[in-house]
């Protein structure tokens, strides 16, 4: 960097380093078979102000770490591993009983619980408090010192960088996210593999955030969190903030194992807009097109364009909006029970959070829980949403919920479960054309006393047992099936 810039070439070979600082101008190029391991030394790492989750952060310093730089790339073919198994904890219903034999056995702590192990005091005492990293006048010097353990970085941090290149590399391993630009510009990710444990805790592939004109192309995601996922700050501090992500192209990439494929929120504070999403596959996700928010967090996401997008073997919904987002893994474990989010209107206020404009074009899914689950908020809907040649097998068919203004074209539906095929709750100018489906015992299920202008044409209501009913207040006059 002192000379102008050039490359870092790391060779073949193992090579344990501590965290690497990038400067402008500098390529970090890995050659083929080489292995650059971060070490398991936490006190290698010094404790920084950071961001994560949205929030300003004291965290321990990321293994790959940049500010304010200008032209710096990581390149090549070889590995880069976080060394994040020594910092994460694990959830014991994520393992089998004998990878969680083998984990206790290996050291660490069980929590009271007997669900969840850590690896050190600190990460049990820490994992106690609220946010414990987040930064506040009354927290000391010492204090984060005390849980330093707690504090997981991610595993690559570049903040306001301008000009960003991430080439054929895998990025394997991050003791927290993975891949983490924040507020960066012209960002070029391509041909990057993203690897984590299924069983890594926030162990996310990439979260672009308040980031623009970014491009993402050819990469695969199999993580133990969301798998590509926009953000842009949390609540309060987002919206200070305003920056939303935008300008963002993702394209012929495929994402195995994650709790989302591509996933907007939920910290999406300052925005979100202008991103194209096309050409992807998504193999064994939790969920194919995730986005969730939730109230407090504000922000408007609008413009939304994705298209030509293949499933196979989606654990929970293929497409999903969710307004009620609850911190928790989108699929329950084993045994795990979950009650419905309370329904309450409240006030419009700049914490309420907008979602809008999204066109979705030409979705092919093989296995699904549910084909669509749209759910808004009482007080503002979920509004113009447009979902063409969608092509969903699924166990359940067409959930909404709190939506205005949604627009199915050309949908064909197997379902195993069509009791009804489509539950619209308090929904409004909503159109149905040309939906195909194998039967169904009930077509529609109207509830809630808000419905109105619900349509359908090129819809055969032959093919079901019952064509509607009407519960909740709901009235006849709120549906129109081929008139």
């Amino acid at each position: 960097n002192k000379k102008g810039g050039g490359v870092v070439l790391v060779p073949k070979g193992l090579w344990l380093t501590g965290p690497i600082e990038l400067k402008s101008n500098v390529n970090l190029h890995l050659q083929k078979n080489a292995i650059l391991q971060f070490t398991k030394d936490f006190d290698q790492y010094p404790l920084v102000a950071s961001n994560w989750e949205g929030l300003s952060q004291m965290r321990n310093q990321s293994p790959l770490w940049a500010v304010n730089q200008t032209n710096i790339a990581i390149t090549g073919f070889g590995i880069i591993d976080g060394a994040g198994d020594a910092w994460r904890m694990v959830k014991k219903d994520k393992l089998t009983e004998t990878q969680w034999k083998r984990l206790v056995a290996s050291g660490g702590i069980v929590g009271e619980d007997k669900k969840m192990w850590f690896p050190t005091e600190q990460s049990v005492t820490a994992s106690k408090m609220k946010n414990p990293g987040e930064i506040t006048p009354d927290k000391t010097p010492e204090f984060y010192k005390s849980i330093k353990d707690f504090l997981r970085p991610n595993l690559l941090v570049f903040t306001s960088c301008k000009r960003i290149l991430l080439e054929g590399v895998t990025f394997q391993n991050s003791p927290a996210w993975n891949i983490h630009p924040l507020m960066c510009e012209d960002l070029t990710v391509r041909n990057v593999y993203a690897k984590n444990p299924w069983y890594a805790q926030n162990g996310d592939g990439i979260d672009i955030e308040s980031c623009k004109n970014v491009l993402i192309e050819g990469s695969t995601f199999d993580v133990g969190d969301d798998g590509i996922c926009i953000k842009s700050g949390r609540d309060a501090a987002g919206r200070k903030r305003g920056m939303p992500t935008e300008n963002v192209i993702i394209r012929n990439s495929t994402v195995y194992h994650a709790h989302g494929g591509f996933v907007i929120g939920s910290e999406m504070s300052g925005g979100a807009k202008n991103i194209f999403v096309y050409d992807c596959s998504f193999i064994g996700t939790d969920i194919g097109l995730r986005f969730k928010t939730t109230r407090g967090r504000g922000g408007v996401v609008e413009n939304i364009f994705i298209k030509n997008i293949n499933m196979k073997d989606i654990i929970g919904e293929a497409i999903l909006f969710d307004m009620y987002y609850a911190a928790v893994d989108p699929v329950p474990l084993t045994g795990e029970k979950r009650d419905a989010p309370k329904i309450q209107l409240l006030p419009v206020t700049e914490e309420t959070p907008i979602f809008r404009d999204f066109y979705i074009d030409n979705v092919v899914c093989d296995g699904a829980s549910k084909a669509v689950f749209v759910r808004g908020l009482p007080e503002l809907s979920i509004s113009n949403i447009t979902l063409n040649n969608l092509h969903i097998k699924a166990k359940e068919g067409i959930d909404l919920q709190e939506a205005k203004n949604v627009k199915l074209n050309n949908v064909n539906l197997t379902v195993n479960d069509a009791s009804p095929l489509i539950n619209i709750q308090n929904g409004k100018d909503i159109s149905f054309t040309n939906v195909k489906y194998n039967s169904a015992n009930l077509l529609f299920r109207i509830g809630g006393e808000n419905n109105s202008a619900i349509k359908s044409s090129g819809l055969d209501a032959s093919k079901a047992k019952q064509k509607a009913e009407f519960v909740a207040g709901a009235t006849e006059n709120s549906l129109q099936i081929n008139k």
